[in-house]
């Protein structure tokens, strides 16, 4: 459907469900791999997998795997947690974010030199390899790695310094915006250029502003400003304001059971209105 419909992106997230993620939630990766075997132009992602659910060699080993059934249109979104009530049920010991973002800053740092294809020797806080290949490698020559997240004083920073791509989830045009000149900030500091990253954020998806509540149930009110609703011009014009914010990508989404008639509408009513990104 994404690829008949001229989407250029599919991907999923990874929550164990029950708390906070909701329910219906299929595992990540099953889901990641399913996406790259039944599309043939869209680009794949994450948005993300948390670097304390999956060991680094299995992600590792994962992507690159994706990547190479993708034909090279994988992307690799990683995010340190957040969700601590679904740690804590799980099992997962849920540390302090200084603790998780070095994790992830890790990980990152072990998965560059991982996909290079050459033994890798790695040794961090958190992360140990000797002599580790990955073979194979990504088709990519350098598979693009976001990090997911809106945190300022840590996460944004972060990503401003190793990340290819950075995605947040619902917030509004006017936080996106004042996130994105933080990041250009950083951007700069590190003397990276603005193309150097990409910018994507989410947003839902409700023709109808009275069934919001039906649909996004105890969180409507807080997600509601991040929410695509009303006629086609006021949909294309929040778009708008995320693209004049700094928005590169603007993923829709959705949530289960999925409204594909929201989809096939928005596709043919609202993306030829977009124009070129």
């Amino acid at each position: 459907m994404a690829d008949r419909l001229g989407f250029g992106w599919v991907s999923g997230w990874d929550h164990f469900g029950g708390v906070g993620g909701g329910h219906n939630n299929l595992d990540g990766v099953v889901m990641h791999t399913l996406a790259a075997v039944e599309t043939s132009r869209a680009r794949v992602g994450s948005l993300t997998y948390c670097v304390d659910y999956r060991p680094l060699a299995v992600i590792a080993k994962t992507i690159a795997t994706i990547d190479q059934l993708s034909a090279g249109r994988a992307t690799l979104g990683l995010g340190a947690g957040y969700l601590e009530a679904e740690y804590l049920r799980w099992g997962y010991e849920f540390d302090p974010p200084s603790i998780r973002l070095k994790r992830l800053e890790e990980m990152v740092a072990a998965l560059r030199l991982l996909f290079s294809g050459h033994p890798t020797d790695f040794v961090g806080s958190h992360f140990t390899l000797r002599s580790a290949v990955c073979d194979p490698t990504p088709i990519q020559s350098h598979l693009p790695i976001w990090i997911g997240g809106g945190g300022e004083q840590r996460t944004i920073p972060l990503a401003a310094r190793i990340a290819d791509g950075w995605n947040v989830p619902m917030i509004d045009p006017v936080a996106f915006a004042r996130k994105c000149r933080l990041l250009d900030k950083e951007l700069e500091s590190n003397r990276r250029a603005r193309t150097d990253i990409e910018r994507s954020v989410n947003v839902g998806l409700c023709w109808d502003e009275n069934s919001i509540d039906d649909v996004y149930g105890a969180r409507a009110d807080v997600l509601r400003p991040a929410i695509l609703t009303g006629s086609n011009d006021r949909v294309l014009s929040v778009l708008e304001q995320y693209r004049a914010a700094g928005a590169d990508w603007v993923m829709i989404s959705m949530r289960a059971p999925f409204d594909f008639d929201a989809i096939e509408r928005f596709a043919q009513e609202v993306l030829p209105l977009v124009g070129p990104s």
